[in-house]
């Protein structure tokens, strides 16, 4: 018997007929995605710290971590961004030694007209109506009330003799970036006899701890990790964690995004600290929209595209529910340009007020030698890198599950569960070419050329490959000279 069958020899007579599904698929597989929020949770929450709980609605957010926490608004922005990848959330609890920041709104009066006082808090609008004649006083406890009436908010309020002290929900250096103003709207006006001053009070110390969250994560692939927190110590530890999932034994590939609220020269900053392939940041100046809501909706639109087509570009893509910094507050092209020699991603500005992606990058910039280096700069690069890696995976798992090796002059029967490193190769240039008709690599001649599968010399059970894709690139920039006539 020459063929390969699981039907061993049986004296009972009959027709014995088994299924193979070894060739049944063709084609690229589809890859399944799953995303992986981290933040803060309120002690109202129903769910227990750091364990992964997967989301279906964002309502079940607020039940599972809390009526404004930070975690319930990071789905909320997620799924308005996002709702059709697999979510899961873990909730991580205030830091017990941290400081939860405050600021401070003080009022003048009275009021000579009625109107309404237009006040924006973390992005959301929080109207309050002021009466001719009201008082510093009652126009406080207006404001305090009307804050109170938003449960979502991410702050709490209390007022005394004119003063609005809003303090945040959670522990942490997250709070200082809690955007409040007024007037933020075209046409919004402060009503008449009324002023206003904002300051910041108290500043917010002590994030948790990101590294209390990897031993409860198991195997699970998360391909989209969302983290709120931007300090140096959490962002090197998330680093740390998807390295080890990107290495060959794990094989649990996943990118990260952050959003952090800086001036030019701290975002600089912080880029130059980075130096992370797997992980992208977007730096806002003084944006309306907290910034763990920004890093929710940016991760949330790259997921999305990113499962459809990891190497399409981003750029003009929108960030749903961001809104737009004054134009005072907006980077300028030049400091765009230079962010993104700093290892920050840009977002633009549309005439509409929409925010949109401009350029999605990683944060990785030099090499171990401490060399400039921008092998990982997009994200594509690593989006498109880790598909490929699935795609090989599962092409070689799906055709050859339980095949013998043998070296490539072997004569071997038709039929017989055996490959060669020469049937490998094979099947490793038919997969350059579907995912080079997928749009994904290019350049078949040089793969083909440069690729080697060979038996391993110590391991004869093992064969070993040298997969050389050139990966498409994305169309950023178009240059023409217009040499005009006269």
């Amino acid at each position: 018997m020459t063929i390969s069958l699981n039907t061993p020899q049986v004296r009972v007579p009959g027709s014995y007929v088994e299924f193979d599904s070894s060739k049944a698929l063709s084609g690229l597989p589809a890859v399944p995605q799953r995303a992986l929020i981290l933040g803060q949770m309120l002690g109202s929450g129903t769910a227990t710290a750091l364990t992964p709980v997967q989301i279906f609605s964002a309502g079940q957010a607020v039940q599972a971590f809390g009526r404004g926490s930070m975690l319930a608004q990071m789905v909320a922005a997620f799924v308005g961004a996002n709702d059709q990848t697999e979510l899961w959330a873990v909730g991580v609890a205030d830091l017990n030694a941290g400081v939860k920041a405050t600021q401070t709104i003080t009022l003048t009066g009275p009021a000579t007209a009625a109107g309404t006082l237009p006040l924006l808090v973390g992005g959301a609008k929080v109207p309050v109506g002021v009466n001719a004649g009201d008082s510093a006083t009652a126009i406080a406890t207006a404001t305090a009330a009307a804050i109170a009436a938003q449960p979502d908010l991410e702050v709490v309020a209390t007022s005394a003799a004119g003063v609005v002290t809003l303090t945040a929900q959670h522990k942490g250096e997250c709070g200082n970036a809690i955007d409040v103003r007024v007037a933020y709207y075209q046409g919004e006006a402060i009503p008449a006899g009324v002023t206003v001053a904002i300051a910041a009070g108290v500043a917010g110390t002590g994030n948790p701890d990101i590294t209390t969250v990897w031993p409860n994560l198991g195997d699970k692939q998360f391909n989209t990790v969302i983290t709120p927190w931007t300090d140096a110590s959490n962002l090197a530890a998330i680093n740390t964690e998807l390295v080890r999932r990107w290495g060959p034994l794990v094989q649990r590939e996943g990118m990260a995004y952050a959003a952090v609220s800086a001036s030019m020269s701290s975002a600089a900053t912080l880029g130059a600290s980075l130096n992370s392939p797997y992980l992208s940041v977007l730096p806002v100046r003084k944006g309306p929209t907290s910034p763990w809501k920004v890093a929710a909706s940016y991760g949330g639109v790259i997921g999305y595209y990113g499962a459809i087509d990891p190497a399409r570009p981003f750029q003009t893509l929108p960030i749903p529910g961001m809104l737009a910094p004054l134009d005072a507050d907006r980077f300028t092209r030049q400091e765009r340009e230079l962010l993104l020699h700093d290892g920050m991603s840009t977002f633009k500005v549309e005439s509409d007020g929409t925010c949109t992606i401009e350029r999605p990058i990683t944060t990785y910039q030099t090499s171990g030698f401490g060399l400039p280096d921008v092998a990982w700069l997009d994200v594509n690069t690593p989006l498109t890198l880790a598909a490929i890696r699935t795609y090989v995976r599962q092409r070689i798992a799906t055709k050859f599950p339980r095949y013998k090796l043998a070296d490539d002059s072997t004569q071997f029967g038709v039929g017989q569960a055996v490959v060669t490193p020469k049937i490998i190769r094979a099947e490793l240039i038919a997969l350059f070419r579907e995912m080079e008709n997928a749009g994904l690599v290019e350049d078949f001649d040089q793969f083909k050329a440069d690729l080697v599968v060979e038996r391993d010399a110590t391991d004869r059970n093992r064969l070993n490959a040298l997969i050389p894709p050139n990966i498409v690139n994305q169309f950023r920039v178009f240059a023409a000279s217009v040499q005009f006539r006269l």
